[in-house]
């Protein structure tokens, strides 16, 4: 188990490098997830395990530090009522911002996970603008180099396909068989759409002015008020001109300073 000391060093550095606040219950969690990097490290310390991150922030252990202290869960369709006002009510107010169809709707999936989020979001807007080539753009970024393999490779068990559509399963995913039997993958025509990339949201944004929608749901709840603030901020400034916004059910912005409109209880337009 991490002792008080190094534990609170842990969490500084967790907390200075993605924003994320761990308080003294996940000490536990935390020493369970890292036990398990001293392992693969052939470490006998934790203490030797710092000193390893922290003599090289840009080396491949650091990178598997930051992966396994991310929470990854997501779903297909999570959160459906967010799909819903896409739909009938964000995207028919973007469409005069997008010059007649001339500029492609981008769309920014923050902590976008395992996938499941931004290939959601193509089906939505493929549906949206029937299939037209270069309608729209979806970035999707996760501080995660692990969950990032899983969302490129699009292969997904048919479990985790149990909140699509079915109409949209035959549409945008192929069937595994054979040794595959059970999974399924996505098709090419959502991954062409979509650009994964590893990206924490710490760093300077440069996207400025770009992006039309945003969609960051359940991922402020591990940061605490100063970082939130800041990151909402962030996010005003790389919107267009009455952008949006979308942040998950359990969160809220309404205690921070920021310049957002309120248009729905997770929704905010500049």
């Amino acid at each position: 188990m991490l002792d008080d000391a190094l534990f609170n060093k842990f969490r500084r550095l967790i907390h200075q490098t993605t924003g994320i606040s761990l308080s003294e219950e996940k000490k536990e969690l935390l020493t369970a997830r890292l036990s398990k990097r001293l392992r693969a490290c052939g470490l006998s310390s934790f203490a030797d395990y710092y000193r390893l991150i922290t003599s090289d922030q840009a080396g491949e252990e650091f990178t598997h530090f930051l992966n396994s202290i991310s929470t990854n869960y997501t779903s297909f369709f999570r959160e459906q009522a967010h799909f819903s006002a896409l739909t009938d009510r964000l995207l028919p107010s973007l469409d005069p911002l997008l010059a007649g169809g001339r500029r492609p709707l981008c769309v920014w999936s923050a902590a976008c996970s395992s996938g499941e989020e931004p290939y959601t979001l193509a089906m939505v807007l493929n549906e949206y603008y029937q299939g037209r080539k270069g309608a729209f753009q979806i970035l999707a970024t996760d501080i995660s180099t692990r969950v990032l393999d899983i969302a490129r490779r699009g292969v997904y068990a048919k479990e985790q396909v149990a909140t699509v559509p079915q109409a949209y399963l035959k549409r945008y995913f192929m069937r595994g068989v054979g040794r595959s039997a059970g999974y399924v993958k996505v098709k090419p025509i959502l991954q062409e759409n979509i650009r994964f990339q590893r990206f924490n949201l710490m760093d300077r944004f440069p996207w400025r002015d770009e992006m039309h929608i945003i969609f960051c749901r359940n991922v402020m709840i591990y940061f605490d008020r100063s970082t939130q603030e800041k990151l909402v901020n962030k996010f005003y400034d790389c919107l267009v001109q009455n952008g949006y916004l979308v942040i998950g059910h359990s969160e809220s912005i309404s205690s921070l300073d920021h310049r957002f409109r309120p248009v729905e209880a997770t929704i905010f337009r500049k």
